[in-house]
């Protein structure tokens, strides 16, 4: 059996040395002193409005390219909903910033029921925000843009 060694200074003694401002309470919690927490400041962080893309010409992808975005698009989820509102701007936005983030995206353009109306909006959303069109299967949508 190993044998520890107690320490011959009183509990907690070297601990409070070590970080003055800060105590240990009954529950054996450290406590921050208000000192310590007011110390601390908060800058806050000034983003810009997220603008879209001049419209531009839609990007066109090869078989090859098609098919392993397909194979990565499988697992994904829609990040993007379209509702009865249909496209909006600030639909566009959330599709631009998406796209920003991952690259390859779903949408699911449930607000749409006929398939011409779909594959319209499939057109739109490629040529404004300057994205290619990697497959529609009903009302999913799948669009990729390198980042």
């Amino acid at each position: 059996m190993v044998e520890r060694r107690r320490s011959l200074s009183p509990p907690g003694s070297a601990w409070r040395a070590e970080r003055p401002g800060i105590s240990k309470g009954k529950s054996g919690v450290r406590k921050v002193s208000a000192k310590k927490v007011a110390a601390k400041k908060v800058v806050p962080v000034v983003v810009p409005p997220l603008k879209l893309p001049e419209m531009g010409a839609t990007l066109e992808l090869t078989v090859a390219e098609r098919v392993r975005l397909r194979q990565e698009a499988h697992r994904l989820n829609p990040v993007v909903l379209m509702g009865q509102s249909g496209m909006t701007e600030a639909l566009l936005l959330e599709i631009e910033r998406a796209l920003r983030a991952h690259g390859l995206i779903k949408v699911k353009a449930s607000g749409v029921d006929t398939v011409e109306a779909r594959s319209a909006l499939a057109n739109i959303l490629t040529q404004r925000l300057s994205a290619a069109s990697v497959q529609q299967i009903g009302k999913i949508l799948v669009l990729y843009r390198p980042r």
